[in-house]
């Protein structure tokens, strides 16, 4: 992976965990617009940056953000100079 497709990926992946942090302190509150953004971003990410090609198993990480992001900031971590 490039250095500015990197730099993107950490970039919405800070967007995706402030959603995350946002989606827990919502509580008993209505989360379902959160949980559909959430999965969206998720879905993108995977698709925008190919990330199959560095982790196989990260598609079926889909179902949890937490273990998502830390495969995510994996990827990021195994591919920046």
């Amino acid at each position: 992976m490039d250095n500015i497709n990197v730099l993107r990926l950490k970039r919405t992946l800070a967007y995706l965990e402030s959603k995350q942090r946002e989606l827990k302190r919502q509580n008993e509150n209505d989360t379902r617009s959160l949980e559909s953004m959430i999965k969206y971003l998720k879905k993108d990410m995977l698709e925008q940056f190919k990330l199959h090609h560095y982790d196989i198993y990260i598609q079926n990480e889909m179902d949890n953000t937490e273990t998502f992001i830390k495969s995510v900031q994996s990827i990021i971590d195994s591919n920046s100079q």
